[in-house]
């Protein structure tokens, strides 16, 4: 059976930096991005593409609802 990657997509403007999917990845995927989005606020990204399963944690804390997850097989 193959294994399940994932891919983590952000509305990047809607996010206010929080942090709080970065310290929820349990496989070290995402990272604060030195850019900052219209507001002013750095915002998430996947820095590890490869390291990815989709478990969604990232998406189940994030209070703003900006995260959306997809698996891919």
């Amino acid at each position: 059976m193959a294994k399940a990657r994932g891919f983590v997509e952000f509305n990047t403007e809607a996010c206010k930096g929080c942090e709080l999917c970065v310290k929820a990845c349990p496989f070290d995927v995402l990272d604060m991005n030195q850019k900052v989005n219209g507001k002013g606020y750095h915002y998430s990204y996947m820095k590890n593409y490869d390291k990815c399963t989709g478990c969604a944690s990232c998406a189940m804390v994030c209070p703003d609802v900006v995260i959306t997850v997809y698996k891919v097989k």
